[in-house]
């Protein structure tokens, strides 16, 4: 699929391939870098020939914090900005570990969470069992 796509925008071609279960990225045909958030020019060339790609899912975390919330209303959770291997960083947060064993430096592994018809991308530490 190409950012051309007359049916959909990048935004929504991008939440489509999640809703599927699939974490896809663009990747540009003029200079071959990897863009995230899902655009319609490549940022580093100017070119309109970004084709989307599936992420190998592997990255490391960046930067990390925790938001506190009341238990009743959840508990605490990470958000981690999260360097793919592929070259873009993006925010999401980290999944199967406590907020506060998230480290600078971890390498995690992307998953897609399926709920209704929507999907959310999270990661969660390498090597962990799906």
């Amino acid at each position: 699929m190409t950012v051309s796509d007359p049916q959909s925008g990048p935004e929504q071609q991008y939440f489509a391939a999640l809703a599927e279960g699939k974490f896809r990225i663009q990747m540009c045909g003029a200079c071959g870098r990897h863009v995230f958030y899902p655009r319609v020019s490549c940022p580093h060339c100017g070119s309109k020939r970004l084709e989307w790609v599936a992420a190998s899912g592997r990255g490391t975390v960046y930067s990390v914090t925790t938001v506190r919330r009341k238990p009743e209303a959840g508990g605490d959770y990470n958000v981690s900005l999260v360097d793919l291997e592929e070259g873009p960083r993006l925010m999401s947060r980290i999944d199967g570990v406590a907020p506060a064993q998230v480290r600078i430096g971890m390498p995690v592994e992307a998953r897609v969470v399926v709920e209704g018809s929507s999907g959310v991308l999270t990661f969660v530490p390498a090597g962990a069992t799906r």
